[in-house]
């Protein structure tokens, strides 16, 4: 059963990866339209980061990983080198572990 989920999710992902070179002077999308696909996609990118920084498993994950992602965050938006946010939201998360906050 995973691999027929799998493969199905394979050759949707597919068809959206081929529809987009296909149709692009086909479908004509409204300024308005551009602008809530944009959001969307932006909205679903926050949601993600969300989820990964606050549950782990079935659980909270505790403070020092959001706090960790946080640092992150900031210093992406900052726009710091990409091995200075990485380090930085490592280090803090593992210093507060370290210190007792879970």
């Amino acid at each position: 059963m995973n691999l027929v989920a799998i493969l199905v999710l394979a050759a949707g992902t597919y068809g959206f990866r081929l529809a987009g070179p296909l149709l692009r002077d086909k479908i004509t999308l409204s300024d308005r339209v551009r602008e809530y696909v944009s959001d969307a996609a932006t909205v679903l990118l926050v949601a993600l980061v969300a989820t990964a920084a606050l549950i782990d498993g079935q659980h909270f994950a505790g403070w020092a990983l959001p706090a960790g992602v946080l640092v992150g965050g900031v210093l992406a938006w900052r726009r710091a080198p990409f091995v200075v946010v990485v380090v930085a939201a490592a280090v803090t998360a593992a210093l507060l572990r370290l210190a007792g906050v879970p």
